[in-house]
Parts: C-alpha cells; structure tokens; sequence
C-alpha cells in the first residue's frame, strides 16, 4: 500500500534549499513548487491549514496562542488536538484505508490525536519546580526504545539560547527508527516536524552565512532520512509553513495600548503583571501579527485608530477584513494587526525594565502573553549570561531550584521574522515531493490547504 513521509521544514525557501543538495537533489528527481501560505504564517496555524485543507475560520487555530475568553488568560502554545477542528488527513485516509497507520513526530496540537503513534516535546515539571527534558510518548512502551536508543528528547536544544540541530537530528532519528521498523510494523503516513531553520535564521536573519550554515546542517540530518524513505518505498512530500525575512523594528504594541490608558497591569512582589480582566485592550503578539482584544465596542474606533497611527504596522483588520485572510474566528482578537515588512510585534507592556515580569527574563514560553524571539538569546548586556547559565546547570543536576534569567530585554538583537504574507518569493515557503504526479499539471505554488490533498493521493486515497 502507498506510504508517504511528510516533512514540516520550517523556514524552508528557495534561497535555504540553495545549500541543501540532497534535498535539492529530491525536488529535481520529483517536483519543487512555491507553497502560497496563509495569514497568520506561524507554526499552529499553518500547520492546522496543512492537515485539515481549512481555513483558520474554520479549524480555529488563529495563531500560536490567543486569548481564552472563558478562561480570562492569553495561552501559547496549548498541545491538545481537540483544539483543531476539522477532519485530520489521516481521518479521513482511514474512511477508504481503514488500516492505515499514522506516526507524528513533533507537528503542533499532537496530545489526545487519533494518530497510531505519537512523540511530541513534553517536559517533566517536577514538584520543587525543576524543569527536565523529556517528551510525551505513545505508546507507552516506546518512550524507552527512543531514550535508549538516543537519549532523552533534547529540550534545551529545542528552543532557547542553546537550541541546535540536536533537537531536530533527534526527531528525525526516531522517525528514521519507525519507518524502518525498528521498534515495531511500520507507518503508512510519517510526519515529522524538523525545526532547526528557525533558530539561526531569526537569530541572524535568512541572507548571512549563519542561515546557508544551518541549512547545510538540516539537509546533512535528512540525507539519512530521505534514504531510508526511498528504501522502504515512502513517497517524500516536504513542506515549509513560512519563510523568515530579515527583521529591522520591533513594534511595541501593548505598551502603546498602556500609555493611552487601554491595558492595565497588577503588581505583585514589586513587579508588574498584564491584567487582561480589566484592560480595555491588549494585545497577544505572534511574531508580525498581533490578536488585539477590544471587550467594548465603544472602544473599537479608538484602538483602531491608535493601532493605524503606530510606525510598523500595514494593516488593522476588523472582523469583516478579517474574513477576507479567512481569519474571522471568534478566538481572533477584535482587531488583528499585521506587521509591515521587516517589523514585527513585541509582548512588553511594562515601560520600566525593573518592573518586568519575572519571566520575562526566562525562556517561559508557556506563562509570557506573546512570542518572544529574544528567547533565542543570551543577553549581550550581561556578559556573565552563559556562565549563570552553566551554573544553573549545575544545581539542576544536583536537584536545586534555580531561576534561568538570561534573556534580554532589549529585542533589537532579532535579526529574522515571519507571520505576514511573504512579499518576495526567494523568501516565500515551498514544496518538494519525490512523486511529481501529486501535484496539478503545470502548478508553479500551490495553496497551503491543498497539502492535506497531496497526501491523500500520496496514500492512494482520493482527495
């Protein structure tokens, strides 16, 4: 039966896939085409659109976090499938394949998925507060053949100042380990999500010698990888869910809200807090698109004013624009703001460094209301960063309690960006497959909802 591998190469463009020659090398045997993204260009979102063939209006995942109404809190990146709505591509394999197995491999939204077998980045919060590296794994049993075979999931390599390959060169080993049958009958559809492009390309930005450096990395990763699918007889299609441009303003959209009197904060131990409860308006920022949440109507003509007078900012959607990016959910914030090219949208809403939240100065994806680039950094105004940090290490390992404050407050280190629609297509995201046949006669770009239909047919099922 047809079996496919699907690879999310995150950052992926035509000006990455110039040092990638084994990956390269797979495009000219098959099909490169441009992959037409979709507002917001961010992880969740896109990869949403990928595996259900919707529109954020109708899969609800309009960014990597937004505000929960009912809960009264800004999340990021929450894991539960059931978030998604929609039928998954996978689903609706099994209505003609009912056998059909599936193995996902780090893509977003994994806990509590209909998929066969599951291994997703999930750390271990002990119940003094440490933080190990470890990741969610189904089924049980195979949580230790992976960490005997390749040690615990690096999370520290995943995400933060020290991300590397190793995290991306890990998942890709345990995909490697599947499709082969390694560790039990293999997937009929493989998907794993190899993230490395992201970390030098918005440390540095997509046009310097540490980008191509990153990318000669990944595609030095998959050759293995693309070997092994075309031995065990798995079609390749390797998809991008945006391209990163070169980033030169950060937009400080809450902290405009609090200087007009819109968004309010508390103070706890001396530092200030978002207080989403009682703001007139505040904003969750994700990368160069910002979900602004308006509760009184009366208050939409001033925040739309004030949101188009700031430098930075392209557009300001209301919710009747907001449907023309197919982005009109109720999850949206009231207004959504989209970046011009080369700024993009900080979380800060505090006007004096010393009053910063805690985790502001952490990698605390989970509590921060915004994606925070310069989590990718040690901060170059503190040069005993790394040595803190080494130090940290060290009490970890001997069981004590320790706080990572070693990122900077200053974003203008953030060299690369993504979230708005792609002006140039060098920077645009793509997709390679190993089977031109998948793909419409002539297609130069195809839409990112038509991925889930390119691997229906690349399983043998009708899309």
């Amino acid at each position: 039966m047809s079996k496919v591998l699907l690879l999310d190469l995150v950052g992926l463009t035509p000006r990455a896939l110039a040092a990638m020659p084994r990956l390269s090398a797979l495009g000219r045997r098959g099909a490169t085409v441009g992959l037409d993204t979709i507002l917001p260009a961010v992880t969740c979102s896109v990869q949403s659109t990928m595996l259900t063939g919707l529109a954020p209006r109708a899969h609800g995942i309009v960014g990597n976090g937004w505000y929960f109404r009912g809960l009264g809190d800004p999340l990021l990146w929450r894991q539960h499938n059931r978030l998604v709505a929609g039928e998954k591509v996978w689903e609706t394999a099994r209505r003609t394949r009912p056998e059909l197995t599936t193995a996902n491999l780090g893509w977003w939204f994994a806990m509590g998925a209909t998929t066969d077998v599951t291994v997703t980045p999930r750390p271990i919060y002990h119940a003094d507060g440490r933080k190990s590296p470890d990741a969610y794994v189904r089924p049980a049993a195979l949580h230790d053949h992976l960490v005997g075979a390749l040690g615990a999931f690096p999370l520290f390599q995943y995400w933060g100042p020290t991300a590397t390959i190793r995290s991306s060169a890990w998942l890709a080993e345990a995909t490697r380990g599947l499709i082969t049958g390694r560790w039990g009958a293999a997937p009929d559809l493989a998907m794993a999500y190899l993230p490395h492009l992201d970390y030098d390309l918005q440390r540095f930005g997509p046009n310097g010698p540490e980008a191509d450096r990153a990318a000669r990395e990944l595609d030095d990763t998959i050759g293995p990888l693309l070997d092994d699918a075309s031995d065990r007889g798995y079609t390749v299609v390797a998809v991008s869910e945006y391209g990163i441009e070169q980033a030169s303003r950060p937009v400080d959209v809450n902290r405009a809200l609090r200087r007009e009197g819109l968004l309010e904060v508390y103070v706890q131990d001396d530092r200030e807090q978002l207080d989403p409860w009682t703001s007139r308006a505040f904003a969750v920022a994700d990368h160069q698109v910002a979900h602004v949440y308006v509760p009184d109507a009366a208050d939409l003509p001033r925040v739309t004013a004030l949101l188009r007078s700031l430098d930075g900012v392209d557009e300001v959607l209301d919710r009747e624009a907001q449907a023309r990016y197919g982005l009109d959910h109720e999850r949206s914030g009231e207004l959504v703001v989209v970046a011009e090219p080369g700024a993009w949208f900080t979380y800060y809403f505090w006007l004096d460094d010393d009053k910063a939240p805690e985790y502001a100065r952490g990698v605390d994806i989970h509590r921060k209301p915004g994606y925070d680039p310069a989590e990718l950094f040690f901060d170059p105004a503190d040069r005993l960063a790394k040595a803190k940090a080494g130090a940290n290490l060290v009490k970890k390992k001997l069981g004590l309690r320790y706080a990572m404050s070693t990122v900077p407050l200053d974003p203008s280190c953030v060299r690369g960006t993504h979230g708005r629609l792609p002006t140039s297509r060098t920077d645009a995201p793509m997709l390679l497959t190993s089977d031109p046949g998948l793909l419409p006669d002539g297609a130069e770009t195809v839409a990112a909802a038509a991925v889930r239909d390119i691997v229906l047919r690349g399983l043998g099922v009708a899309g």
